[in-house]
């Protein structure tokens, strides 16, 4: 079977954060101690995929090739690809097409944060699913301010509804979207909207007249936000924050995750806690050259 692949969406003006993001990209923005861009690229890396394609404007891909470089420091593999214009989540998979080179995929928005016990044990179910594709609802108490996942008696998918007046649901689609390697063709057929742009709710309704798209459904335990506004930015930090002090673990954190899997060694964590020496992500990497065993 032909491994999945990645995407990460994370181009954009970042317009609703302005002024902060008037001379940054808003995915290498702070959320506490690392760039947002680390939580989505952890969530693919728990995936188990080690070939990404970071998807950005032509004017911030200097600031993601010297923050993030090739990836090889994580043992995965980092291909730029550059959107002119933000037309739509679903125009990623047009851009990507020849990256995935009919390849499933497994495309995240650059600034959505996931966290919960048991996460990767639903990125894994999603990410065996060879045909048709996979989204994740979480339940929200605004679902009027999103797409919207409705579902039957089954769990089956019967509709997704963007942004509507009275959700038929309380679970929102979230920003991580596992498909197989039809997206791109479909992607190309997919109509602009009256807005203009090649919606991911109509390139998903494409696998739901098939009758190939599932659900999984984020309970209690797991958290999901996005970083788009001033207060969910904040808010985000102090979840990391939070995380990060009482339990004295990190979130997001790459190195972690690449030694874990094998894809790294002992020498090259070592390599990276000396370059982060000096604060606490370097102690932190330290010990856990140092740790005989973990709890996860």
């Amino acid at each position: 079977m032909t491994k999945r692949k990645g995407i990460i969406l994370a181009g954009g003006t970042g317009s609703r954060l302005f002024p902060i993001t008037s001379g940054v990209s808003k995915q290498l923005l702070p959320v506490y101690d690392k760039p947002m861009i680390y939580y989505p690229i952890s969530v693919l890396m728990l995936s188990g995929i080690r070939e990404i394609a970071m998807i950005t404007t032509p004017q911030d891909r200097a600031q993601f090739e010297r923050a993030l470089g090739d990836g090889s420091h994580w043992g995965v593999s980092l291909t730029y690809i550059e959107q002119p214009s933000p037309d739509g989540l679903a125009q990623a998979y047009i851009l990507a097409e020849d990256f995935l080179n009919g390849a499933p995929s497994a495309m995240i928005l650059g600034d959505n944060l996931f966290f919960g016990h048991g996460l990767p044990d639903h990125l894994e179910e999603a990410a065996k699913q060879a045909q048709g594709g996979t989204v994740f609802g979480y339940r929200v108490t605004d679902p009027e301010r999103y797409g919207v996942v409705d579902i039957d008696a089954d769990g089956k998918v019967t509709a997704i509804v963007e942004k509507p007046e009275v959700a038929p649901s309380p679970y929102a689609v979230t920003g991580l979207y596992f498909l197989d390697g039809t997206a791109p063709a479909k992607a190309k057929s997919v109509k602009p909207s009256a807005r203009g742009e090649l919606e991911i709710t109509s390139l998903l309704e494409l696998y739901l007249d098939e009758g190939s798209l599932t659900v999984q459904q984020l309970g209690r335990g797991f958290a999901w936000l996005d970083t788009g506004t001033y207060a969910s930015l904040l808010d985000a930090g102090n979840f990391v924050r939070t995380l990060s002090e009482r339990q004295g673990m990190q979130v997001g954190c790459l190195e972690e995750i690449a030694f874990d899997a094998g894809w790294i060694d002992r020498d090259a964590l070592a390599e990276r806690a000396e370059y982060y020496s000096k604060n606490a992500y370097g102690a932190y990497l330290k010990g856990l050259l140092t740790e005989t065993s973990k709890i996860k």
